[in-house]
């Protein structure tokens, strides 16, 4: 079997995982309930909003993909727009990634913890996961890169899932370890390049992974 990463200072080994997973292209597939709210602010506030362009960028907060559409001045308040209007087009045609659910699974029956970390309004981050019938140990909402960190040691994550970049960073700064699927905007080169320490295709490879993580012997991986 190929030598897994030594796993950062903070990860333990002797007590169940606590993992983080980010949301957006991690856990659920939200670009055509994204691509609907889009279109619906478009809509209401008469500003062309290129939405298939949007869905491909997905990640970063809010308010960097609204600064390509609006002056500054408004972005706050479009902002706050587009977070009341999200529940109402985007929850629905939101489906849940391939894999999602058995990498949940897989946590859980190692007697482990799972913890939501997102750059997404935590209220609309927990609506998708409760219609999609995912019910993790705790959900954090408007984090975005190394701000991830805050949550993922509050709750003393030693491994952080993701599809992007900052996702990788985050996990780095919070000492866990991280790994990433290319799932969203960021490929497998780039994930790598950004310092990921375990890239998978998707989620599906992710309970065969955790399970041989957690199994093998910390001397081995050295």
């Amino acid at each position: 079997m190929t030598s897994l990463p030594t796993p950062p200072l903070s990860v333990g080994r002797d007590r169940p995982p606590t993992v983080g997973f980010d949301l957006d292209m991690t856990l659920i597939d939200s670009r055509p309930g994204i691509h609907a709210a889009y279109r619906a602010l478009s809509a209401e506030t008469g500003v062309p909003i290129d939405a298939d362009l949007a869905v491909t960028r997905l990640g970063p907060p809010l308010d960097e993909e609204l600064a390509h559409w609006f002056p500054a001045d408004r972005i706050a308040a479009m902002g706050d727009r587009y977070r009341e209007i999200y529940p109402t087009h985007a929850i629905a045609p939101t489906l849940l990634m391939a894999g999602a659910r058995e990498a949940v699974a897989a946590v859980r029956s190692l007697g482990g913890r799972v913890i939501v970390v997102t750059a997404k309004h935590e209220p609309n981050a927990k609506l998708h996961l409760a219609h999609l019938g995912v019910e993790p140990d705790a959900v954090v909402g408007r984090l975005w890169a190394e701000a991830k960190a805050e949550a993922l040691r509050e709750h003393g994550a030693s491994v952080y899932v993701g599809d992007h970049t900052g996702d990788v960073r985050g996990a780095r700064t919070a000492g866990a370890l991280s790994v990433a699927v290319p799932t969203g905007p960021c490929g497998e080169e780039e994930l790598r390049a950004a310092g990921a320490d375990v890239v998978l295709p998707d989620l599906l490879a992710f309970p065969e992974w955790l399970r041989a993580y957690v199994a093998e012997p910390a001397a081995d991986l050295a």
